[in-house]
């Protein structure tokens, strides 16, 4: 596993995958600027109604104690937009890897195992539904460990162990995909989910690396290729010309 994960990081600073790096950092930092928008116009929404529903119930007498009240919930509303993108990156990142499954397992698949029969490229809206399902998982997750946040650091804890969950699951099923059907993929995840959380929890570690994450799309779907083809066990295009080298000559 950790010849896999060398392999892959390695790999996503190669120039055969610098085009596609640049343009998954991209996507990305659009995905995060446009929730970032989003999270902060609804929190802004929430302040400005509260206030004036508050005034209303309130009275004028209390408007300025509202305002200065406003003003600090605008403030921990902006902290909360860059706390709550840095929490989503997860999230987006599995989004940003459905459009480039495939280009960084064909480069991962050509340089490393040539010999062997290449995977069939998945089509995009299957790729695209995959990551949409995991990143709706991913916040559902996250909104649910969010209250333990304040207890100790277990909601800290959760969001790690379910990163490495969503994540394995979703990189290894994409990678499993290019040779299998959807169902045979995920059975083959089931009877390595083992192996295959273990490996979620390094790409985990990785999208926890702030600045860095933004290449998760890229390492998460290599090291899966990597992780694919060693659980997959000897490939019989490669046995059967080893085994007709070793028979005697008539």
């Amino acid at each position: 596993m950790l010849d896999a994960a060398v392999k892959a990081l390695s790999q996503i600073l190669s120039p055969a995958m610098r085009s596609i790096l640049w343009r998954s950092i991209g996507l990305a930092l659009v995905l995060i600027v446009v929730l970032a928008i989003g999270l902060q116009r609804l929190l802004s929404w929430l302040a400005t109604s509260g206030e004036v529903w508050a005034e209303m119930f309130l009275g004028p007498s209390f408007q300025t104690p509202l305002d200065i009240l406003a003003w600090i919930i605008s403030i921990a509303a902006g902290l909360g937009v860059v706390f709550g993108a840095v929490f989503l990156m997860p999230a987006i990142t599995s989004l940003v890897a459905s459009f480039f499954v495939d280009e960084v397992a064909d480069h991962v698949e050509r340089e490393h195992y040539p010999a062997e029969r290449p995977g069939t490229a998945l089509p995009l809206p299957l790729a695209i539904a995959e990551g949409v399902k995991t990143a709706s998982l991913t916040i559902l997750v996250y909104l649910v460990a969010l209250p333990f946040v304040l207890f100790a650091g277990a909601g800290f804890i959760i969001f790690f162990i379910a990163t490495a969950w969503l994540l394995g699951r979703e990189y290894f099923e994409l990678a499993a995909m290019r040779f299998r059907s959807p169902r045979e993929a995920k059975a083959m995840r089931k009877d390595n989910a083992a192996a295959v959380f273990t490996a979620g929890l390094v790409i985990a570690a990785f999208v926890s690396i702030p600045i860095v994450n933004l290449a998760t799309p890229l390492f998460g779907m290599a090291f899966m290729v990597h992780m694919h083809k060693r659980l997959s066990g000897p490939r019989p295009e490669l046995i059967e010309p080893e085994r007709k080298a070793r028979l005697p000559l008539a």
